[in-house]
Order: structure tokens, then sequence, then C-alpha cells
């Protein structure tokens, strides 16, 4: 029962972040998701930021317990098992973005960047990274129809993960980047729909495995 919690937080959070993007861009008028990106919601001066990291720190936790489950499910599975400890640093990330956060598009155009501007960019890069290799390595865990499905995901998180960062240095220009923030925001939700996807495998996964305990049960 445990672990099945585990797993349906992976559901959860990425309910709730799908969810935080809808909810706190509503409450700056100024903002556009099509054309800003979702740091900006949390940048210094962002009159969004202090609602964003609270209302963040949850997916964090949720994210973190998920992972957990992750490996706690991988039992010989070695491929899962190093997915399961890829997407704990994923999540543990989560503790130090508050610390990073990046300064408005105006500052950045003034010269105003500092060390935490370099830090959030660093952060950004370690986290593709991290979510990458854990999706590789959770793709070779399972059958064929999950890995087609991963290597599609994989190349979506390419594409517009690349149209992303064409895009960045525009930001710090405060020059006009119109879909920015539709490119970022693809990304993310193929990212949390492979949460989900993965989530729901396991736990069928562990029904199974139940299933099987009670019946061998049975006949003893």
């Amino acid at each position: 029962m445990a672990r099945k919690f585990l797993l349906l937080c992976g559901i959860l959070s990425s309910l709730l972040y799908a969810a935080l993007n809808v909810v706190v861009p509503m409450q700056w008028p100024a903002y556009h998701s099509a054309s800003q990106t979702v740091s900006e919601l949390s940048a210094i001066g962002a009159p969004t930021r202090t609602l964003w990291i609270w209302l963040c720190s949850p997916y964090t936790l949720l994210m973190l317990a998920f992972a957990w489950g992750v490996w706690l499910s991988a039992k010989n599975n070695r491929p899962l098992r190093i997915a399961g400890i890829l997407m704990i640093a994923y999540a543990a990330l989560g503790f130090i973005w508050p610390f990073a956060p990046m300064h408005l598009r105006e500052t950045l155009a003034a010269g105003g960047a500092t060390f935490s501007d370099t830090l959030h960019i660093a952060l950004g890069a370690v986290t593709e990274v991290l979510y990458l290799l854990a999706l590789g390595f959770a793709a070779a865990a399972f059958d064929r129809a999950f890995r087609i499905y991963s290597i599609i995901t994989f190349i979506v998180l390419l594409v517009f993960g690349t149209l992303t960062f064409l895009d960045a240095p525009l930001v710090g220009k405060n020059q006009l980047t119109p879909l920015i923030g539709v490119w970022e925001r693809i990304n993310i939700g193929v990212f949390l729909l492979w949460v989900v996807v993965l989530a729901a495998i396991l736990l069928q996964q562990e029904k199974r495995f139940n299933a099987q305990s009670a019946a061998k049960l049975k006949k003893s």
C-alpha cells in the first residue's frame, strides 16, 4: 500500500504542475503564457514569485515521493532502479530552484544579471539532462510499446527544447519571443504525461504482483 501511494504521487505531481501553469499566470494580468517562460513567474520582482514558490513546494515533495516509489518498484530491474535514482536527483533540485531565480527581462536587458541568473541557467540544463536520462533508462526497463512511446517523448523534448534554447537569448535582451512559452509548455506537458504513463504502468505491475501473492497464499 505504501508503494502504491508513492506511485500515485507521480500522477498527482503532474496534475498539480499542470494546474499551476494555468492558475498562477492568471494572477499576473501582464503575463502572457505564449510569449513568456515559466521561470518568469518566479523571477525576482515578479508579482507571482511568492505564490509560485509556495505552490511548487508540494510538487517537489510529490515528485520526490514518486521517484522513491519508482526505485522501490524496480526490485531486480536495474535500468528502472537507475531511472529511480535519476528522478530522485531531478526532484531534489526542486529544493534549490527557489534560491536561484532569474531576474525580469527589463533588469537583464539593463545589465542587471547576477550569479543567481547563471545558476538558474545551470539548474535548467542539469534538470533537462536528468529527466532525459531517466526517460532513457525507464524506457529500457519495459516492453516495446513503452520504449516506442518514450522515444517519441524524447524526440519531442529534444525538438521543443532546442526551440526554447534558440529563443532564450532574446529573453535577456528583452526582445520579442512570441512562442517561447508555447515551446516550453509543450516540453513540460509531454514530460508530465510521461510521468503519468510510467506511474500507471508501475501501478498495474503492483496490482499484478499483489494478485499473484494473494493466489500463492491461497494455495498454501
